[in-house]
């Protein structure tokens, strides 16, 4: 494989602010940047760097104006872009930053058993569904599920 996965992925919203406290407190992620963006003379846009990761990035821009970060569909109506997913460092990060999204209302309980992967759904502050995603300890070679199976490690915590 030529890649190391995802360098970025860009994002709009209507608050910076709120956006870098979610992505900071609940993943300890890092502000790399945050500053004007374009040309002189061009429109104002703000954009900031979070780090996510060793190779990942989200690249959040704030436009005065634009409202297509309020625009919110159902899955598979978001147009190509439909959700982003994040991967957790080890299963205990996994736990640490499930703890921390059902506690901000971020996240229910659930977890899915995809087979490879556990995974939690959530919405950041600016609605955007989202997925942390980590090898699943439990895995069975050649075994997947479907959306919506249960993770029976997970299965006392209220699932």
């Amino acid at each position: 494989m030529l890649t190391k996965g995802f360098n970025h992925v860009a994002v709009l919203t209507p608050d910076m602010e709120r956006f870098e406290e979610f992505y900071t407190s609940v993943f300890g992620a890092e502000v790399l940047r945050d500053g004007p963006e374009g040309p002189p003379g061009a429109p104002k846009v703000r954009m900031a760097i979070i780090k996510v990761g060793p190779y990942s990035e989200l690249n959040v821009f704030h436009i005065p104006g634009n409202s297509e970060a309020e625009r919110q569909t159902p899955m598979f109506g978001r147009g190509r872009l439909d959700h982003l997913a994040l991967e957790a460092e080890s299963l205990e990060a996994f736990e640490a930053i499930r703890e921390r999204l059902i506690a901000r209302g971020a996240a229910d309980t659930f977890v899915t058993n995809f087979g490879p992967i556990l995974s939690v759904f959530f919405r950041d502050p600016d609605g955007l569904e989202c997925e942390v995603c980590v090898a699943n300890p439990d895995a069975r070679p050649g075994e997947f599920h479907p959306p919506g199976t249960p993770a029976a490690r997970y299965a006392g915590a209220g699932q």
